[in-house]
């Protein structure tokens, strides 16, 4: 799993879609096999290396939405679009006038 989630960093940053759907194909078939085993099979190395997973992915899945920030702020851009996500205010301005 620690090596999938660090080849999943490298495509992160490499922007390489192919192998960042190959890292998640892997990570979804890696995750069905710890599923499958049991807390107390495991020794205190094995929970280490664990733990440290889900560090990494915690830190990729981090990275992803600032990529995901990033494209969409530069699609905005590009299309002139409204933010769809900005509400609040306009929100809060229509409950002042019910």
């Amino acid at each position: 799993m620690l090596a999938v989630l660090e080849e999943e960093r490298q495509a992160l940053a490499g922007l390489d879609l192919d192998a960042i759907v190959g890292a998640t194909n892997d990570k979804n078939r890696l995750c069905g096999t710890l599923d499958s085993a049991e807390a107390l099979e495991l020794d205190e190395e094995c929970r280490g290396m664990l733990e440290s997973a889900r560090r990494l992915n915690e830190v990729n899945r981090q990275v992803r939405n600032i990529i995901a920030a990033n494209v969409s702020r530069r699609l905005d851009a590009l299309t002139g679009g409204p933010q769809l996500y900005r509400a609040g205010a306009t929100y809060s301005v229509a409950a002042s006038r019910a």
